[in-house]
């Protein structure tokens, strides 16, 4: 097997922090902050980002990324729909894959959750799943507030027994996308905590954690991007998850909101230019920035011995 990056964060009691992307540019940004703040990192990308980008040279990227970087990197599946997308993604190259049956039926999602973890284990790849229903939207993701529902503890004990995963993905609140919450955010900590006296040996992981900052949501208004009303997770609650057995935070609206401000204050301020390598390089530095701030968050930083 690859080294499993959730196995020391489970052991020391934080969480690695990872971050989707589908440009180059981000992906070179994730490193970057990484290697900066000499953290283990995720670089993970979904289905759509992967029709995005092309298979052949994700999987060219990946490989050349995995020999550069100067820390531990794991590549992984996001959202993976199916064991056809699964085997697509071990054959990319990814170290994990995530296994997201969340929305059928139990029954269904155990037994194609445990046949994707045959087949991953068989050529040394992990396999995270998921339990419980977030709502919100984030890329061909979609599931209504009213669709939604929390982990159960003892059937996350089960599962986990049954399908042989390595970390999963618990449902105690958080939300995809940039709109999560009308009022206060509120997490059920005290699901995770039951969830974590009972499988203590397996890394939970945080999905729809992405913190959407007032401060660059108001930023993003005055360059004329509509997100009005988007609200995330307050840091004090993710530093309390990666302390509370979540071993893996995800974050994809962070990142996307970070590129964009960059990219947009880049061309007002030099709207006479049509070097796009200045706003991309922008758009990188505030994704460089913004992941560095995260792995202060998650404990991450410097566990790199």
């Amino acid at each position: 097997m690859k080294k499993f990056l959730l196995k020391d964060a489970l052991k020391n009691n934080y969480a690695v922090g990872a971050f989707n992307f589908s440009t180059l540019e981000v992906l070179k940004a994730i490193i970057a902050a990484a290697e900066s703040q000499n953290s283990p990192v995720i670089a993970q990308i979904s289905e759509s980002a992967i029709s995005f980008m092309g298979e052949e040279y994700l999987k060219d990227i990946i490989a050349s990324a995995r020999k550069q970087c100067k820390v531990p990197i794991s590549f992984h599946l996001d959202h993976g729909k199916s064991f056809e997308s699964a085997k697509k993604a071990i054959e990319m190259g990814c170290d994990s894959v995530m296994i997201d049956c969340s929305m059928l039926p139990y029954e269904d999602n155990v037994s194609i959750t445990s046949k994707v973890v045959e087949y991953a284990h068989s050529n040394g790849v992990f396999v995270e799943a998921e339990l419980g229903s977030l709502a919100g939207t984030e890329d061909d993701l979609h599931v209504d507030d009213k669709d939604s529902c929390y982990t159960s503890p003892s059937q996350a004990k089960e599962f986990v027994e049954r399908t042989h995963v390595d970390s999963l993905a618990i449902a105690i609140g958080t939300k995809h996308g940039a709109y999560k919450y009308s009022g206060e955010a509120k997490l059920r900590f005290d699901i995770l905590e039951e969830i974590q006296k009972l499988i203590p040996n397996t890394p939970l992981v945080l999905h729809g954690a992405s913190g959407v900052n007032p401060v660059d949501v108001q930023r993003l208004l005055e360059l004329g991007v509509d997100i009005q009303g988007a609200k995330g997770i307050p840091d004090e609650f993710l530093k309390r998850a990666s302390e509370m057995h979540i071993c893996k935070i995800n974050g994809d609206t962070d990142v996307r909101i970070s590129y964009m401000i960059g990219i947009l204050s880049n061309i007002e301020k030099n709207n006479k230019s049509i070097d796009y390598r200045g706003y991309l390089s922008a758009g990188m530095q505030e994704v460089a920035r913004l992941v560095s701030h995260k792995i202060e968050i998650y404990n991450s930083k410097n566990r790199i011995k």
